[in-house]
C-alpha cells in the first residue's frame, strides 16, 4: 500500500540527488517563491535533483511578472489562477494560513498535491502532519492537503522520535533560540540596520541587535505564545502519543544561521547515554556532534544552509535518575522549512503517486 512504500523510502530521501534523471517530470508550484522559505525552496529543489520538468513560481501580484532564477535559466512568476490553471502535479506552498486557508482547497479539488508550510492544517484532524523521517507512514493515497510542522518542533522531534521509540517520553522542557530568519526578511534587516546603527523599521517590539527577546509570536490567555503552544502540541501529533507533556519557552536571538534549542527530557525507563547517541546515529538526518572537551557541539552558524540536524551537549539530570539534557541545532529555512517540504514530495514520488 502506498504508506508502506512511503516509509520504505524514508532513507533514500537523504541522497536523492539522481532523481531526475529516473523519474518522471513534474509540473511543480511554489507558491510563496519570492520569499525567504520560497527562494529556499528553489534552492533545495535544485539541490536535491527533484523533476521539476516545469517550474510554475507563484507570488503576489507585485511580483507577477518578476523573474526566479531556476537551474540557471530565469522563470517568470504567475499569480495563484495561472498557476491552478496550468495543473501542476504538486504545489508547495509558503505563503501564509490565511492563503492557504483559501487557495491549499482550490489546488486539492483540481486533484493537485498540496504540501503546506503554514499553520493553516497542522492540527487539523482531517489533515496529516509529517516529518518523513519520523512518521512518513501516515501519509495515504487520498491526501491532498499535507501540512509540515513548525521549525522548532520539526528539528525537535528528528531528535525525540528514536528516543521516544526505544525508551518513551513522559514529559519535557524545551527552551528554543530562535534565528531572525524564522521571522522573516523585515526582520533581517531589522537586525542588518540596528548594528549598522541605523534605526529601521521594527519588526519586533523591541531592537533585537544585543538583545533576545522571550517573545515569539503572539501571547495567548494562558501566558505561553503562540510558537509555544505549536510545540507542545504538534509534538503530541506527530509522534503519535497524546500522553507526551512538553512545555516551552521561546526566544528571539539576533542570529542568522538557525534554530537551537535546550532540551531537558524524562524518559520512561533507564537508558546509557552511549545508546541514545547510537540510536541518533542510526536515525536518518541526524547527525551527532557530542564532543565537548574538543569545543564541539552544534551551532547555528556550522548548520546554515545544512539540511540535517545537529545533536550534542547529551548528559544527565543532576537530580531525576532518568532525566537526560541536549542541545539541537537546524536551519529553520531548510530542514524547519524548505528541505521537509520538498522530503514530502520526494516521499509521493517514490511511492508512485505520479505515474
Amino acid at each position: 500500500n502506498t504508506a508502506g512504500k512511503l516509509r520504505g523510502h524514508v532513507c533514500k530521501l537523504v541522497t536523492s540527488s539522481t532523481m531526475s534523471k529516473i523519474l518522471p517530470q513534474l509540473r511543480v508550484a511554489v507558491v510563496g517563491a519570492t520569499g525567504m522559505v520560497g527562494r529556499t525552496m528553489l534552492k533545495v529543489l535544485e539541490k536535491r535533483g527533484f523533476p521539476v520538468g516545469t517550474l510554475i513560481p507563484v507570488a503576489s501580484a507585485r511580483s507577477v511578472g518578476k523573474h526566479v532564477e531556476f537551474a540557471g535559466e530565469h522563470v517568470e512568476v504567475v499569480d495563484l489562477d495561472t498557476a491552478l490553471s496550468l495543473k501542476p502535479h504538486v504545489a508547495l506552498f509558503s505563503a501564509g494560513g490565511a492563503l492557504s486557508l483559501e487557495w491549499a482547497p482550490k489546488f486539492a479539488a483540481a486533484g493537485i498535491t498540496v504540501v503546506d508550510n503554514s499553520s493553516a492544517w497542522r492540527m487539523s484532524d482531517d489533515h496529516k502532519l509529517v516529518v518523513p523521517e519520523v512518521n512518513g507512514e501516515v501519509v495515504e493515497a487520498e491526501d491532498l492537503i499535507l501540512a509540515n510542522p513548525n521549525c522548532t518542533t520539526m528539528q525537535l522531534v528528528m531528535c525525540l522520535k528514536p528516543i521516544h521509540d526505544k525508551w518513551g517520553i513522559e514529559r519535557g522542557v524545551v527552551s528554543t533560540y530562535q534565528s531572525v530568519t524564522g521571522t522573516g526578511q523585515a526582520a533581517v534587516d531589522q537586525l542588518n540596520g540596528e548594528r549598522a546603527g541605523l534605526d529601521p523599521a521594527r519588526v519586533y517590539p523591541h531592537a533585537i541587535d544585543q538583545n533576545c527577546l522571550p517573545h515569539c509570536d503572539e501571547f495567548m490567555d494562558n501566558g505561553y505564545t503562540k510558537e509555544e503552544m505549536k510545540v507542545h502540541r504538534e509534538t503530541k501529533k506527530i509522534l503519535g502519543d497524546p500522553s507526551i507533556g512538553l512545555s516551552c519557552t521561546a526566544v528571539r536571538v539576533p542570529v542568522f544561521g538557525g534554530h537551537s534549542e535546550s532540551v531537558y527530557l524524562e524518559l520512561a525507563s533507564d537508558v546509557s547515554l552511549d545508546d541514545v547517541r547510537a540510536a541518533w546515529s542510526a536515525f536518518p538526518g541526524v547527525v551527532v556532534q557530542d564532543a565537548p572537551k574538543d569545543n564541539e557541539y552544534p551551532m547555528p552558524r556550522h548548520a546554515q544552509g545544512e539540511d540535517e540536524v545537529f545533536v550534542g551537549r547529551l548528559r544527565r539530570d543532576l537530580t531525576h535518575p532518568r532525566g537526560i539534557h541536549f542541545w539541537v541545532v537546524a536551519d529553520n529555512l531548510r530542514k524547519g522549512a524548505a528541505t521537509n517540504t520538498v522530503q514530502i514530495a520526494e516521499m509521493l514520488v517514490y511511492a508512485g503517486r505520479w505515474g
